[in-house]
């Protein structure tokens, strides 16, 4: 005999892809019967062409056999009704339905939202922020990365992202690669389009990104920023008070003298500059030597002139470069390796220090 009561307890815990709650906190659960060992169980997809479909039947049979005398599970999809989708979305908004907030800055909320900027495009901000994300991920953190760089968006490849998001009424469910969930302007931009926005289209975008998009329970929000101090940084600020700001530069001076505004934009919106972190700070030839093959010291210079914590060097790595294209993060195809370890003691650093409140003192630039 087998005990339908925990077959469908066990079906319930199975988690929703997209939504990531489980299937009995959602009331996806419908009907459910069994008969000599063979289990037949209806579940009410959030929308008809749930693109995860394929996986959640997957996972369903799973949790079914796990019950003893369970022999065969045979699922059957429906949909729910535009009622109870209605009443979903306002249940994962916090509200009734139409209402519109930013859930990540509402008081109370412990997602802690992090700007990387920088002052200039070509220092690797956005493979930073990819492999950032799934350090933080790997120490067991919920995270969330918007690609906010509306103009050079470049996240959804570099973690090879293929898919858009799944739109739930007004609500979208952004995809997600190796645990970490990503919005982005590529998904909805064709690859013969050029953005040509100016700054009101930009503060649209990045509304619509923080208030229609279902993030749920974050413990980390990562904003790829594009470079410079423009409309999106300003925006952030806004929109987003309690954000803070890791700046991203190389080892040359040069670059540094330019992220140093970086810090002035963070300073004058009142942002927490959480510290510095230097990339391609040196390269390692097949005869086991460091090469400084863009300068050195640019990184610890912007620490100590925006006098803040220097969080340290990442590598030049060729897996780096040849990931970022196939969408196959360093982090993932390579854990164990230098560049791998520097964002995992980044993410580390991150973690342990946690938010700062601190006064800032008046920056000049020489």
């Amino acid at each position: 005999m087998v005990d339908v009561a925990a077959v469908r307890g066990a079906i319930e815990q199975v988690q929703d892809p997209e939504i990531h709650l489980s299937l009995g906190e959602l009331g996806m659960v419908r009907e459910l019967s069994a008969a000599d060992g063979a289990v037949s169980v209806t579940v009410a997809l959030t929308i008809a062409g749930c693109p995860l479909k394929d996986m959640l039947a997957d996972d369903v049979v799973a949790a079914g056999m796990s019950v003893d005398g369970v022999s065969t599970v045979e699922v059957t999809f429906t949909s729910m009704t535009d009622e109870e989708r209605a009443a979903l979305t306002a249940d994962l908004r916090g509200g009734p339905a139409g209402e519109r907030e930013i859930l990540v800055a509402r008081p109370g909320s412990m997602t802690r939202i992090i700007g990387i900027s920088s002052g200039k495009g070509g220092v690797g901000k956005s493979s930073v922020t990819a492999n950032l994300g799934i350090a933080l991920r790997r120490m067991g953190k919920r995270v969330g990365i918007i690609d906010a760089d509306v103009w050079g968006f470049s996240i959804p490849k570099m973690m090879g992202i293929d898919r858009a998001p799944t739109v739930l009424d007004d609500m979208l469910l952004p995809p997600d690669a190796h645990g970490v969930a990503v919005i982005s302007m590529d998904y909805f931009v064709q690859p013969d389009q050029a953005v040509v926005w100016r700054g009101p289209m930009l503060h649209k975008a990045l509304e619509q990104f923080l208030v229609d998009v279902y993030w749920g329970e974050l413990d980390y929000l990562l904003i790829d920023m594009p470079p410079g101090t423009g409309d999106v940084a300003i925006s952030i600020s806004q929109y987003l008070p309690k954000s803070e700001i890791l700046i991203v530069t190389t080892p040359q001076l040069t670059a540094q003298r330019v992220a140093v505004r970086a810090g002035l934009m963070a300073r004058k919106v009142d942002q927490d500059i959480i510290g510095v972190i230097e990339n391609m700070s040196w390269f390692t030839g097949d005869d086991g030597k460091k090469y400084e093959i863009f300068g050195a010291g640019g990184g610890e210079a912007l620490a100590g002139q925006l006098e803040v914590p220097f969080l340290g060097m990442i590598p030049l790595v060729t897996a780096l470069r040849e990931g970022a294209d196939v969408g196959k993060p360093i982090t993932v195809v390579e854990p164990e390796g230098e560049a791998a370890r520097a964002f995992a003691d980044l993410a580390t650093q991150i973690v342990e220090v946690g938010p700062r409140l601190r006064t800032h003192p008046e920056l000049v630039i020489s």
